[in-house]
């Protein structure tokens, strides 16, 4: 028989051949690489027997879904260090997640964070025995009865038909319930590492068991398993919740649960974003609007965010009359553009709103400010002729670079995902709307990745993706291209021949949520934000108590020319205030003393540097502005 390489190839092997025996066949290394095959579109074990004309890809560790093979057995190994260290344990699920794998447990003792390091012992030497992962399926009445000691399976296998055909996987002495594919053993899996220890109700809901959940994750190679633990380590030293707190930036408080609280010096490094941000789009050529925070019902009904939103909303009763706090902008910009007639030749219309919405969000899912149930949305809505899409598209790329590469965000992943099963409008329509979005990316000279049919339902899209410091990647600026609102909305425009027509509405934004934003801003510069962004980008420090008042004249010298700064008047040592300076992330420091106040002039220390130097005043303050001014990278600078 034969079977259809990636290549285009085929290969013959004889009859019963498994995809194990596809990567002999093609090469020695392949076969020492492989941990699982595709045939077709499906991941299989390499065990699995391949047919005539089949398409073959053997899956190694390398790839993606060569990782989420390793990681998957890793759960399962896992469970098994699991059961043997602690006899009475109840196995609930394991499956792959991005960057690693978890496992839920019922355990018969309580078991924390002390306890991962006996757990991943246990592991290793199960890792090392190379235990062969072995497939067998069985009927539901066989699964049953294997699993009888374990509620947690039994409950899944009595959900599913009678006449399903169940696989269960053993390892050593380990039986789950599983539809794999899986790793040939345990040798296999490479680097395993242990994470934490977290709480999780069965089946996800609070009315069932509270188990306990262990997260690890894995890789082919230790290197690789340590670099992953750098990046974390990392990412704990700036979770921006704790840098938020120690830089006096914002709070949590339980009387407002997933409602940010910001501090003055927040709201001044908040206050220098948006500075930025309206500056941008002046310059793009958007017009700022704003619209209520609560509107009455029936335009939500009309915009169909009633039928498919209204569990994340909250409401109220005015007059009689229910109404609700938005959860998105544009309805609200819809009303704007329906107090005029529209002409044609108004087109472009480009209208922005930092529109603050409120989102009922689950509790367990709040996580500072990347996820909270208020936040401000740097939204604008574009209302075009369909041959102005693509120029419309292109514009917004090119803002949505421009202002990424201020905050240092140069690598910018993009997705264009195109119309979905469920969706309205005719074959034409997306034709011309995802050609169109193609064509923008195209003549932006910007990559992407094709996710078909994960459009909205209402139009095609492109998603960008930034990546921070630390290897990450957050989903923030959007463009979408919708057919639907100004349908459901009535809005249209004259035309040329005189008659009404619907205008083609773009949705976008470019940070996102503002919060959410600053939360990766926090994270990617571990706090020390660039000096244009500084919640304080000077702090005067005297000496001694003499040289206050020259200190004062140096803050209003730094503050007339619209600076942020302040005088250190605590009484500690220079060198203390200096390391305070540091910690505080305070992008300059200028320490004044007699010398100083005699010669009208400062001795400046830049963030992170162990050099003074000494500046007349003048000469200082023109320094401090050139590297703190607020960037203009538009094309009017």
């Amino acid at each position: 028989m034969k079977v259809l390489l990636p290549d285009g190839s085929d290969l013959s092997l004889t009859e019963g051949a498994s995809a194990a025996d596809v990567a002999a066949s093609i090469g020695p290394r392949l076969a020492k690489a492989a941990v699982a095959a595709k045939i077709g579109d499906r991941v299989v074990d390499l065990a699995t027997p391949v047919s005539d004309g089949d398409q073959v890809a053997i899956v190694t560790a390398s790839s993606a879904e060569g990782l989420d093979v390793i990681r998957h057995s890793a759960a399962h190994v896992l469970a098994e260090a699991a059961t043997r260290l602690f006899p009475g344990t109840k196995v609930a699920i394991g499956p792959a997640i991005k960057d690693g794998f978890y496992y839920d447990f019922d355990f018969p003792q309580p078991v924390g964070e002390d306890d991962l390091p006996r757990l991943a012992g246990e592991m290793q030497r199960l890792l090392a025995a190379g235990e062969p992962f072995v497939r067998r399926e069985v009927s539901k009445e066989e699964a049953l009865a294997l699993f009888a000691d374990e509620p947690y399976k039994m409950e899944l296998i009595r959900d599913l038909p009678e006449d399903a055909i169940i696989s269960v996987y053993r390892q050593g002495g380990f039986l789950d319930l599983c539809r794999g594919p899986h790793v040939p053993d345990s040798a296999h899996i490479g680097a395993v590492g242990l994470l934490s220890v977290a709480g999780a109700y069965w089946r996800g809901s609070s009315d069932n068991t509270m188990l306990t959940r262990i997260y690890g994750t894995a890789f082919p190679t230790k290197k690789e398993l340590d670099e992953y633990l750098e990046r974390l380590e990392m990412a704990r030293q700036r979770d921006h919740r704790r840098l938020g707190r120690e830089l006096g930036l914002f709070s949590f408080h339980d009387e407002g649960p997933g409602f940010p609280f910001f501090h003055p010096k927040g709201m001044r490094v908040i206050n220098a974003l948006l500075d930025y941000w309206r500056r941008e789009h002046a310059a793009a050529g958007y017009e700022e609007t704003k619209t209520p925070i609560m509107l009455e019902r029936s335009l939500w009904e009309r915009s169909g965010h009633w039928d498919n939103y209204k569990d994340n909303m909250y409401f109220t009763r005015i007059d009689d009359v229910d109404f609700a706090v938005k959860p998105m902008n544009c309805p609200g910009g819809t009303l704007i553009y329906k107090t005029d007639q529209h002409s044609y030749r108004d087109f472009p219309l480009r209208m922005a709103e930092l529109g603050l919405v409120h989102r009922h969000e689950m509790s367990g899912v709040l996580h500072g400010l990347f996820r909270v149930r208020l936040f401000t949305q740097d939204d604008a809505h574009i209302y075009c002729l369909p041959g102005q899409v693509e120029d419309e598209v292109l514009g917004v790329i090119e803002l949505v670079r421009r202002m990424y590469r201020t905050f240092g965000f140069e690598r910018v992943h993009v997705e264009l995902s195109t119309r979905p099963a469920k969706s309205i409008g005719s074959d034409a329509m997306w034709e011309t709307a995802e050609h169109a979005l193609a064509a923008a990316l195209d003549r932006a000279s910007l990559p992407y990745t094709l996710n078909p049919g994960d459009g909205a339902f209402y139009g095609p899209k492109i998603d960008f993706h930034i990546e921070d410091v630390m290897g990450r990647t957050w989903q923030c600026a959007t463009c979408q291209l919708d057919f639907a609102m100004p349908e459901r909305l009535d809005l249209d425009y004259v035309g040329e021949d005189n008659q009404r027509h619907r205008p083609v509405m773009i949705h976008r934004t470019v940070l996102g949520s503002i919060e959410r934003f600053l939360a990766i801003l926090v994270e990617h510069y571990g706090g020390a934000l660039p000096a244009w962004l500084a919640p304080v980008q000077a702090t005067v420090i005297p000496v001694a108590d003499r040289h206050v008042a020259y200190a004062e004249e140096v803050k209003a010298a730094l503050e007339c020319v619209g600076l942020r700064s302040e005088v250190d008047l605590r009484g500690e040592s220079v060198s203390k205030k200096i390391r305070d300076g540091e910690v505080a992330k305070v992008p300059f420091m200028l320490v004044v003393g007699d010398r100083e106040v005699e010669q009208r002039s400062v001795t400046v220390r830049a963030r992170g540097s162990k050099d003074s130097r000494p500046f007349e005043l003048t000469e200082a303050v023109a320094i401090i502005v050139q590297e703190a001014r607020l960037p203009v990278v538009s094309p009017c600078s």
